[in-house]
């Protein structure tokens, strides 16, 4: 009986650890549910292939994943849309053509007298591609984001959906003034309906307990932009692991830059950065409450 008893016990245990295993194995369920659309499937597919788009920028769809990426956040091509400091614009040139028919985009920019040298940069490529392009882009909205002043990027709730791409870890950073993370929060509640979608893509720092505040090297981590998204009213939805990079050790000389496609070190282990590929990244969902 004692064997018979240990045996079932045994048996009981491995068929408990398997159930939780298989549970703990599947996606988030919410963002599994949503599937794109026919029409909005043809607009993306289109966009990413569109002849507007550079060689370059499209060899980085194997690690950006686009169009996976924006069927996470629920993306339709009839939404009014928010890209947040799109910078030169890799996800405007399929933001914009999937957009153009039946929905709208708003382009939150960096001001023309920004922080940074870099900010002014990437403005001046955004609205060149824009002005090369005019069938494209003909319908892109552009506006402002810069604090403490520019902060109304639509009209108050307009917006279905918020994307921002990279931008978190500047807002942590002291640099960009105190305030700056949580006013970029509440600008991108407020941009929103209720109900409205706001997906974050952004450098992944894993440990929180280690993380440079300042975000100087680029990354943060996910619990501080949760934790900066709800201080901000919003609700936590679903994370996705479309862009996790296993091969991303998070210690690199010149921080994230180190990495492609910045290659901050130049030829310096130049094979053993492409080989790494692109950053370890955080991809969250969280909508803004229907009240």
């Amino acid at each position: 009986m004692v064997k018979n008893y240990e045996l079932r016990r045994r048996i009981g245990a491995w068929l408990a650890a398997a159930w939780l295993v298989s549970v703990l194995a599947q996606p988030v369920a919410v963002a599994d549910e949503y599937m794109l659309d026919a029409a909005t499937t043809a607009a993306l597919d289109k966009a990413i292939a569109g002849e507007h788009r550079s060689e370059a920028n499209k060899a980085r769809d194997v690690y950006r994943q686009p169009k996976e990426t924006l069927e996470f956040f629920g993306f339709r091509s009839d939404m009014t849309v928010v890209e947040i400091w799109p910078g030169g614009g890799w996800y405007t040139e399929i933001l914009a053509p999937a957009l153009k028919d039946n929905g709208k985009l708003y382009a939150a920019q960096y001001s023309v007298n920004p922080s940074f040298a870099y900010q002014r940069r990437y403005l001046g490529e955004f609205l060149l591609k824009l002005g090369e392009a005019p069938d494209v882009y003909r319908n892109v909205e552009i506006t402002t984001l810069d604090f403490p002043y520019h902060l109304a990027v639509v009209p108050a709730g307009s917006a279905d959906m918020v994307l921002t791409f990279r931008n978190a870890h500047n807002w942590v950073n002291p640099g960009y003034g105190n305030q700056a993370a949580a006013l970029s929060f509440k600008v991108m509640f407020d941009a929103l309906k209720p109900g409205g979608v706001l997906g974050i893509v952004d450098h992944r720092w894993p440990d929180p307990a280690s993380e440079d505040p300042n975000a100087e090297n680029g990354y943060v981590s996910e619990d501080r932009v949760i934790a900066l998204a709800t201080a901000a009213g919003f609700e936590f939805v679903a994370r996705s692991d479309l862009h996790r990079n296993a091969k991303d050790t998070h210690e690199h000389k010149e921080g994230v830059w180190t990495l492609p496609p910045s290659l901050a070190l130049g030829d310096e282990d130049k094979d053993k950065y492409l080989a790494i590929g692109e950053s370890d990244r955080m991809t969250l969902k969280f909508v803004r409450p229907t009240e």
